[in-house]
């Protein structure tokens, strides 16, 4: 997956907003909380998103993947594909798409109403 990729696949999640901060990274937010982000790799792509607890410690030491900087040293289960080898493009879509849903569950019901999700 490279960057335009990452940000065509997370555009179509709904409701989500997109910023660059950080550096030049991609920023991609649901209800103004971060669920990924592409960035953070000395200016290669490399892609951070919120792991479930199983998939952080399955994930954390596979070749190509690792706690995602800053996020994960505060102790945040968050987890950085930076390397090709590091999964494929359909198996982080769906890890992206995880990351989402686990963040949509902690908006208030107000904000998902609003929001249309």
């Amino acid at each position: 997956m490279n960057r335009q990729e990452f940000n065509s696949y997370c555009s179509s999640l709904k409701a989500t907003t997109h910023v660059v901060q950080w550096g030049n990274s991609d920023v991609w937010k649901v209800g103004g909380k971060v669920f990924a982000l592409c960035g953070w790799n000395d200016g290669a792509d490399a892609f951070t998103f919120k792991a479930t607890d199983i998939a952080y410690e399955i994930l954390q030491d596979a070749p190509g993947i690792r706690p995602a900087p800053y996020l994960a040293s505060r102790g945040m289960k968050w987890l950085q594909v930076y390397e090709d080898r590091g999964m494929s493009d359909a198996s982080l879509q769906e890890h992206i798409s995880i990351s989402y849903e686990m963040v949509v569950a902690k908006l208030t019901k107000k904000l998902r109403a609003e929001l249309g999700i």
